[in-house]
């Protein structure tokens, strides 16, 4: 239907013939992603460990799927009218690239701090892109202003039958790839991807086990299933921002309380260090959202030991600038990188038996600060930060108490 709808209207009650149909629909036009065997990680959590790799779509996210399916599924009159959403990411990415391989009209209107090269990717896909707004919400107001104006058919993000009968056909791929599976691990945003994929999986096999994963910085599905409907939740900054869904949609919900076992949040240095561990072990790029379902099992939020998992990688789609912080960031929650700071007499020679303690038990010195002005080095006295590569916790505490043997007392900085 042309124009804009109220997600939270939807009625229509989905069924697994819905996904089966989508499947049909899509097949020729969006390749199956593969699952990967780790068996680093099965060695190292003492469970069966399988990556689902949605980063590996053309535009880099599951979110191909639902998009796909929502424009195939249009009357052909309608197509050519074209489509409208707003995003400030993967869903508007997906939405571009189908488009204009369906050759219908494409535009996605952007909040105004979008990064470049998201804006410059969904251009390049042929969309025409409108920045509009401080927020989303903003975005998405202006967005439905155009649908009605120019009587255009908005796509939902995620609470849209179809977007959810779409992103629903990763688990029939799941049914075919590995059918004895225990469970699956999901990323949770709006919650499309998981009611999709719940639906399939429990209507086809009920004893997998469903376990869905947000941001501890925004756990809207989380509210929403304890409070029985679709909660807004407070705004906060996450690296896993692909998710950062302040309300789940309604249908989205319906289907998720249905089939969802477990619902865990993860905290920002659990997601940092998922995306470090998997770069680093399994030589996989994925952003924050996409590795918040690593973070819960890596972290033991959920038991699944001596269990066949899946865990959905479900988008790879991270800035370089992000993921330089990031992985700075995961080494220091790792034991990786450490700041330690010193005071010690201000006189010549004092900083050269330092770093002499700390090339003696191999550290690589990164970087050396000295500051006599502020602190709480007293006059005759200087400060020293240093910043180091170490192979670890215990590698920092054998530094700290070599040093300490020389007289020399550190604080670790955090």
């Amino acid at each position: 239907m042309a124009g804009s709808e109220d997600s939270e209207t939807l009625t229509r009650q989905l069924q697994l013939a819905d996904v089966q149909a989508a499947r049909d629909r899509m097949a020729g036009k969006l390749k199956p992603t593969p699952i990967n065997h780790s068996a680093f990680f099965s060695r190292a959590w003492g469970c069966d460990v399988f990556f689902k790799l949605e980063s590996l779509h053309p535009t880099g996210s599951f979110k191909e799927r639902g998009a796909l399916n929502k424009m195939l599924a249009m009357p052909v009159a309608e197509r050519g009218n074209g489509v409208i959403t707003a995003s400030a990411g993967n869903h508007g990415q997906a939405l571009a690239y189908h488009a204009g391989h369906l050759a219908i009209p494409c535009t996605v209107v952007m909040p105004i701090n979008t990064p470049l090269i998201k804006m410059q990717n969904t251009k390049s896909h042929g969309a025409t892109v409108v920045m509009e707004g401080a927020t989303f919400d903003d975005a998405a107001d202006h967005a439905r202003r155009l649908c009605a104006e120019q009587n255009l058919t908005y796509v939902h993000g995620f609470d849209d039958p179809d977007i959810i009968a779409g992103q629903g056909t990763m688990g029939l791929e799941l049914l075919e790839q590995l059918p004895d599976m225990d469970a699956v691990v999901i990323p949770v945003g709006g919650g499309g991807l998981l009611a999709g994929t719940a639906l399939t999986l429990k209507e086809s096999r009920p004893s997998i086990r469903i376990i869905g994963v947000q941001s501890s910085h925004c756990q809207s599905m989380i509210a929403a299933m304890d409070g029985g409907a679709p909660q807004t939740v407070p705004p906060d900054r996450t690296i896993a921002d692909g998710i950062a869904v302040r309300r789940v949609g309604a249908q989205c919900l319906e289907l998720a309380r249905r089939y969802t076992d477990q619902m865990v949040a993860v905290d920002e240095d659990e997601i940092a260090n998922a995306i470090l561990l998997l770069l680093e072990r399994d030589k996989k790029v994925v952003e924050g959202a996409g590795a918040v379902g690593f973070a819960a099992v890596h972290n033991r939020h959920v038991s699944l030991e001596g269990k066949k998992v899946v865990i959905v990688l479900s988008g790879g789609n991270i800035d370089v600038n992000l993921l330089a912080r990031i992985i700075v960031r995961g080494l220091a929650k790792d034991g990786r990188l450490v700041s330690l700071r010193v005071v010690v007499p201000d006189n010549p020679g004092q900083l050269a038996r330092i770093l002499q303690v700390v090339a003696d038990l191999r550290a690589n010195i990164m970087e050396v600060s000295h500051n006599r002005a502020f602190g709480n080095a007293a006059a005759g006295e200087t400060t020293i930060d240093l910043t180091l590569e170490t192979r670890g916790p215990d590698h920092i505490e054998e530094i700290q108490r070599a040093l300490l043997a020389h007289g020399v007392h550190t604080t670790r900085q955090t």
